[in-house]
């Protein structure tokens, strides 16, 4: 089975059996030359970020071996790649993937701001501007205070530090300072949490869907996803029990508060199944809590953690953000862990930043004090939001399927057919740019039946969106895969 995109830095020869594996999950028009599917397969991969730039792709006898197909196909497919500019050769060296000029690949691009164009592929809201403009404020007095010193703070201010242990110990799980590590955002807290607890080729269990920035980070550290369903009607403890004892993994990743893109809420039973498992597996818990103070419809939600018995706390590991609460710019997220496993994780960051900014620490303290101001606030219009959405699709797209969600910022929304890729490109074509389902799935191909819809956005701009996706269904639809090159840029 194919695990995810070949991004490993150390990894930079593609072997035949794994583009053979990858390849087998491309559909194929039908008619067409084998060298020209084979050439075509090769460059959505590659655009689709499936396949690294600029690692060399196997021989040609050794493809044509693992594909059962001549050696002539595949040096036809390697010379038509090279003339559309998707790889370039070495004498002696062998071929290697490329880009033409205005080509970017996915998951990396940035996006302009378009007019007139709904982005719906972030689901985070906007900054609580009151409250921003008076953290600011305060943060540039404070700034003041501390001009005369070096400014570099691996572990995070201290004033911070305590701040959001406070935070968890407020909610049930009693933490200390020491326990806190600030980073820059939850997207560096799990990479630097999934780079000092995981090696290259460990297993890792993930839900399926899941958050596809985290599937990237675990992909880019070299971990082998062993992906257990969240459906309809949430997770199975009793699959995930199995996935644990019979593939071992070193970690699993879990977004059980609102998860992301389900919207689902794990109950305190599972919860507790979780951790039995895990305990019996010696498995690293990392549990993502960037959504759990978005709760519309049900109360705050306890730390993952606060259930863990005696001797296992330390196994768990909590990273967390203002991202979905505050504001993502300012890059604020942490991790909630052992003390020595803070030291450890602040010492492996050092190399990369060595610290974040002091500024933006400052004012994220001061929104952290103002928390129940800005959710005051923000629930009842997301919750609003959310409603409204759905009433529009119910009156516009009726044959669509969802769950409303008791928290979180999405829809999970089923279209009844797989043709989640090709509707979002047409939708592109109408100004709103929105994600299908496969983004989210652990493994490639899957998930082309669903669409995440985030309600982030005034309930007018919703359902504008939910008529240009009608407008985009009544356009016509492409095959899959049919515009490779689409940017991705999910959050």
């Amino acid at each position: 089975m194919v695990n995810g995109p070949v991004v490993h830095g150390m990894d930079r020869t593609l072997g035949s059996r794994q583009l053979a594996a990858l390849l087998s999950a491309v559909p194929h028009a039908d008619g067409r030359p084998g060298y020209r599917a084979l050439a075509d397969g090769v460059r959505r991969l590659l655009l689709d970020g499936w396949i690294a730039l600029h690692v060399r792709l196997p021989a040609e006898r050794e493809l044509a071996s693992a594909l059962t197909v001549s050696r002539a196909t595949v040096t036809a497919a390697y010379d038509l790649l090279r003339e559309d500019g998707f790889a370039r050769s070495r004498r002696g060296a062998g071929t290697w993937t490329e880009l033409p000029a205005g080509h970017r690949p996915a998951n990396v691009a940035s996006f302009p701001a378009d007019d007139g164009v709904i982005d719906l592929a972030i689901a985070a809201p906007g900054a609580p501007e009151a409250e921003l403009a008076a953290a600011f404020a305060e943060a540039g007095v404070l700034l003041a205070r501390r001009a005369s010193t070096p400014g570099y703070h691996p572990y995070g201010i201290p004033e911070l530090r305590a701040a959001v242990a406070e935070r968890f110990t407020r909610r049930g799980l009693p933490t200390l300072p020491d326990q806190i590590l600030i980073t820059n955002g939850a997207q560096q807290a799990l990479s630097l949490t999934l780079g000092l607890l995981g090696r290259p080729g460990d297993r890792i269990l993930v839900e399926n869907p899941s958050y596809p920035n985290a599937l990237d980070a675990m992909r880019r550290v070299g971990l082998r996803t062993t992906p257990v369903p969240v459906t309809a009607e949430g997770w199975d403890p009793g699959l995930i029990d199995c996935a644990l004892r019979q593939a071992a993994p070193r970690l699993a990743y879990l977004i059980p508060d609102f998860h992301n893109p389900t919207g689902h809420l794990m109950p305190l039973e599972q919860r507790l199944a979780v951790l039995e498992s895990a305990r019996a597996t010696g498995t690293w818990l990392v549990i993502d809590e960037t959504m759990t103070d978005i709760a519309l419809d049900v109360p705050g939600v306890a730390p993952f953690a606060s259930l863990a018995p005696r001797g296992m706390s330390e196994q768990v590991v909590t990273v967390g953000s203002l991202s979905k609460t505050h504001w993502g710019g300012l890059r604020l997220g942490w991790v909630r862990a052992g003390s020595r496993l803070i030291t450890e994780l602040a010492t492996a960051r050092v190399p990369t930043d060595m610290g974040g900014s002091v500024l933006d620490q400052l004012v994220a303290l001061g929104l952290l004090a103002r928390t129940d101001e800005v959710l005051r606030e923000r629930l009842p219009r997301l919750r609003a939001q959310r409603d409204a959405l759905a009433d529009s699709l119910a009156r516009h797209l009726p044959d669509w399927r969802w769950q409303l969600p008791p928290g979180g910022l999405t829809l999970w929304i089923d279209l009844g057919r797989p043709i989640a890729s090709s509707l979002a490109r047409a939708a592109l074509a109408q100004g709103l740019r929105i994600e299908g389902g496969s983004r989210f799935g652990a493994d490639p191909g899957t998930h082309e039946h669903r669409l995440r819809f985030p309600y982030t956005l005034p309930s007018d701009v919703l359902d504008e969106a939910v008529r240009r996706l009608m407008t985009a269904l009544d356009s016509g639809l492409t095959a899959a895969g049919a515009e490779a090159g689409r940017p991705h840029w999910v959050a």
